[in-house]
């Protein structure tokens, strides 16, 4: 029997493979892929999908500002029934096959970031006339959901699905977890530690971090602070620490692609700070336990800045207020071990309750099977 689900992705992104799984185990789908993002990613084992029919080249066209799926638009006029579209209205690719589903009766649904609330009139009303084509659209926040509500879309098709990482594997380790010395015997000092996990890159706003533990550490020193992830070289962080002489209180980790270990350095860290754009980060933090701090300007932010239930499992500092980051790190850090442990009680809920690939499996065969 023939599957009746035709899934078409920009790519197949590593992070993603947990959904992409469930997905095949509990939906009658096929798998088209893009072959790239231009940007530097990780792709997941394609085979491990029994649904997964072929990768398609993505290009750039009219000026580099729309791509291009090369072949996708020719799906409708097969047997598939309902079309699940990984979307951005500057895929034109989409559009087509957009149109030609629609005429010929068949099903769409987007999953996409939706309205972010910072467009030009101009991109509003591409993005609006994009969205508006599917039946219905899966959300990964709901911001963008009632921003779409206010712009006059249909609640009810407008279903929040969130985000995910690899959550059984992150559930196991977290069962594991408990406190060590593993900062106690890289820094010889019991201080507090600040943690940010992730690429480290500009748009991270991550000198600003760098500063603001300078600060916090004089006249007396305070706290740590680690970066677990790969340099980019496109930040000046670690020439910075230099500069400052912060070498005995900042660890550059490196990447981890251990959950055991990456478990281990979130759960025992007081507070996960991202000066810039927060996105999965918030969600892996959460996931061990740790408090997120991020920026209020929520236009520019990540969906998954919603993880953050203000002074419950995270906070916001005033954007590009610099005092008010480094408050808000200060008072994080001072929580005591039984406030800490309520905050992190607090984040494993938030976590087990929406971001999850489970979670987001239920919701697609809710809307989708009926």
């Amino acid at each position: 029997m023939k599957n009746t689900i035709c899934c078409i992705f920009n790519i197949g992104s590593h992070y993603r493979e947990p959904i992409y799984k469930l997905m095949d185990a509990a939906l009658p789908c096929d798998f088209y892929f893009g072959d790239t993002i231009f940007a530097p990613i990780k792709k997941m084992d394609y085979a491990k999908l029994s649904g997964y029919k072929k990768t398609v080249k993505n290009r750039k066209v009219l000026g580099n500002r729309f791509i291009w799926q090369h072949s996708i638009w020719r799906l409708p006029f097969s047997h598939y029934d309902h079309f699940l579209i990984n979307s951005s209205p500057y895929y034109l690719s989409s559009w087509a096959t957009l149109l030609l589903a629609k005429l010929l009766g068949k099903k769409t649904y987007g999953w996409a970031h939706g309205l972010k609330g910072g467009e030009t009139e101009k991109t509003k009303k591409l993005a609006k006339t994009f969205f508006k084509l599917f039946d219905h659209l899966f959300l990964y926040g709901d911001r963008s959901r009632q921003l779409m509500i206010k712009e006059g879309f249909d609640a009810k098709r407008l279903h929040l699905i969130y985000n995910s990482l690899d959550y059984d594997e992150q559930l196991k380790v977290r069962s594991q977890l408990k406190y060590s010395d593993i900062y106690k015997d890289h820094f010889k000092n019991d201080l507090p530690v600040v943690v940010y996990i992730g690429r480290i890159q500009k748009s991270k706003k991550l000198p600003m971090l760098v500063e603001a533990v300078k600060k916090i550490n004089t006249p007396q020193k305070r706290c740590n602070l680690v970066f677990i992830g790969k340099e980019t070289g496109d930040d000046p962080v670690s020439q910075m620490v230099d500069e400052m002489g912060l070498q005995d209180n900042i660890w550059f980790y490196g990447p981890s692609y251990k959950e055991l270990e990456i478990g281990n350095l979130m759960y025992n860290a007081h507070v996960c700070v991202s000066p810039g754009p927060v996105g999965l980060t918030a969600v892996h933090a959460a996931t061990y336990g740790t408090p997120v701090i991020t920026n209020d300007h929520f236009p520019s932010q990540m969906p998954e800045h919603e993880v953050i239930e203000n002074g419950e499992t995270g906070d916001f500092y005033k954007n590009e207020d610099f005092e008010d980051l480094c408050k808000t790190i200060e008072h994080w850090i001072a929580l005591e071990t039984r406030e800490r442990d309520e905050v992190r009680k607090r984040s494993y809920t938030v976590i087990d309750k929406k971001y999850n690939p489970h979670e987001q499996i239920k919701t697609m065969q809710q809307i989708i099977g009926n």
